[in-house]
C-alpha cells in the first residue's frame, strides 16, 4: 500500500470496508488490524463474509457487499471473493432467470475492478453458471453454445451431469481430450443403467 496521504486514505477506507464486513457478517473473530496488514487474513475473512451472505435468504446486501469487496487495493484477493460468492448464489438459486437477474445487478460493480484479465473471469463464470443452470432447466445445448462456456464447466458438466444429450454432446465436442473421454465413460456407465431400469 502507498505511503502519504493517499496511502494513509486507503488504509483507513480498508479498514473500515473491512470492519464493516465483519460486522455484517457477525464474524467476531477477526482482528481488523490484522486483516489489514495482511492480505491472506483478509482473503480469509472475505470468504468466511462470502459465505455468510451467501447463506442469507436476502439478496437485498449483496451488489454492496461486493462493491466493498471490490475496493480491497489488492484485486486477486478481491476477485477471488467475488468469484466464491457467484459460485455459491449459483448453487443456490431456483433457476437461470433469478440468476441472470441477480448478476446483472452485480455486473457494474465488476467494472471497478482494473484489471481488464479479472473482469473478464468473473464475466465468463457468470455466463458458465448461466449455461449450466439452464442446462439443469431442460435446455439441450448446440455445440456453438458449448465452445463459448470455459474448460472448467466443460469438465464440471462431464463428471456431474445426468444428462444423456449433455453426456453425449460432451464426447462428441468437448473442448479437451479429458473431457471427451470423462463424457464418454459417464454415457457409456449409464447405458446399463438405463436398459435395467426399462426391463424392470
Amino acid at each position: 500500500m502507498e505511503s502519504g496521504p493517499e496511502g494513509r486514505d486507503e488504509a483507513m477506507t480498508l479498514h473500515s470496508d473491512v470492519a464493516d464486513l465483519l460486522a455484517g457478517a457477525g464474524i467476531l473473530d477477526v482482528d481488523v488490524d490484522d486483516a489489514v496488514a495482511d492480505e491472506h487474513v483478509r482473503s480469509s475473512a472475505y470468504r468466511r463474509v462470502v459465505l455468510v451472505t451467501a447463506s442469507s435468504r436476502s439478496r437485498d446486501r449483496d451488489r454492496a457487499i461486493v462493491a466493498t469487496i471490490l475496493r480491497d487495493p489488492i484485486e486477486m484477493v478481491s476477485k477471488s471473493a467475488v468469484v466464491a460468492l457467484v459460485d455459491r448464489i449459483a448453487m443456490k438459486v431456483t433457476g437461470p432467470a433469478e440468476f441472470r437477474q441477480w448478476s446483472a445487478e452485480l455486473l457494474p460493480e465488476i467494472d471497478q475492478l482494473k484489471t481488464e484479465g479479472y473482469r473478464e473471469f468473473i464475466r465468463r463464470r457468470i455466463h458458465d453458471w448461466l449455461f449450466h443452470l439452464s442446462i439443469e432447466d431442460g435446455h439441450v445445448p448446440t455445440p456453438a453454445e458449448l465452445a463459448k462456456v470455459t474448460d472448467w464447466m466443460q469438465r464440471l458438466l462431464a463428471e456431474e451431469s445426468t444428462s444423456p444429450a449433455v453426456l453425449a454432446l460432451l464426447a462428441e465436442s468437448g473442448s479437451r481430450k479429458k473431457i471427451r473421454n470423462i463424457a464418454k465413460n459417464r454415457a457409456g456407465s449409464r447405458k446399463p443403467q438405463a436398459q435395467n431400469a426399462m426391463t424392470r
